[in-house]
């Protein structure tokens, strides 16, 4: 059989290529891309000539069964997108389960991806996230999958088209609320790449005044938690009642201490100490 190697292509700038990226570009015998002309640029840039075959959110499965037969017939095939990672927030997904299920050989080329790049930049907590791809067009829709998202306490990464980013903003303001602190990143990697900080109002004032082009990616700082506050004793207290529960002392020393939003090592002095 042949391989499927799920590659990741530049967001933007053509220079985001990595040496693995071209040498698999240049190996394998068919390329399955989302639009031939977009890939075709790329290729001619580094003075790549292969088959192209186009794969697409409009594909019917009887594409993805071909694709399927050319690799069981022992074809090498790239799968790449327009930008970024194939498979995220895109139809190469649907290849991909189809691949594994006829038990395809996959290989993965790593490399840019606009949430992470937009993630990266914003300001907002990079601890921990969810990633939501683009709410639905319908604003009845969209404000239905917001509310969903109002007691998110991790920061959201949504991806968005500019003719609907100005009512996307307003559903964001109206559902989760005015204080939300947003960061818009558009057009990472290019000329013209922007990041705007700010809450939905005034990103919406903004781009009220200058419309925005190009691919955009909207970071939304998650609810904020409101910790109860203990003391060092009463915290100390619940820690026993986690160690007679069963839980050994590491990790119910760990749990209190994240739980409170204190160090571990201060919570395990106090009750080292308090013994």
């Amino acid at each position: 059989m042949g391989k499927l190697y799920v590659c990741a292509t530049p967001i933007g700038n053509l220079e985001d290529v990595s040496i693995r990226l071209l040498k698999t570009l240049r190996q394998v015998d068919i390329i399955a891309c989302e639009d031939t002309r977009h890939t075709l640029k790329l290729l001619n840039h580094y003075k790549i000539k292969k088959q192209l075959i186009s794969y697409h959110e409009h594909s019917k499965p009887e594409k993805e069964d071909y694709i399927i037969k050319l690799l069981q017939e022992g074809k090498d095939i790239a799968l790449v997108s327009d930008a970024g990672m194939p498979a995220i927030s895109d139809p190469g997904e649907r290849l991909v389960k189809k691949a594994i299920t006829a038990g395809i050989n996959l290989e993965v080329i790593p490399g840019p991806s606009a949430l992470i790049t937009a993630l990266a930049v914003s300001g907002m907590d990079t601890t921990a996230f969810v990633f939501e791809g683009f709410l639905p067009p319908r604003s009845s829709l969209r404000r239905k999958r917001l509310e969903k998202l109002k007691e998110e306490p991790r920061t959201i990464i949504l991806y968005e088209s500019p003719h609907r980013l100005l009512v996307c903003l307003q559903d964001i303001e109206s559902v989760l609320g005015k204080e939300r602190k947003l960061a818009i990143a558009r057009e990472l990697t290019k000329i013209y790449e922007e990041i705007k900080r700010g809450s939905a109002a005034q990103l919406y004032e903004y781009y009220s005044l200058n419309p925005p082009r190009g691919e955009i990616c909207i970071i939304i700082q998650g609810k904020a938690v409101v910790v109860e506050t203990k003391s060092l004793p009463e915290i100390a207290r619940e820690v026993e009642e986690l160690l007679e529960q069963g839980m050994n002392k590491k990790e119910a020393l760990k749990k209190k201490a994240r739980e409170y939003g204190i160090k571990k090592s201060t919570l395990y002095n106090y009750f080292i100490d308090s013994k």
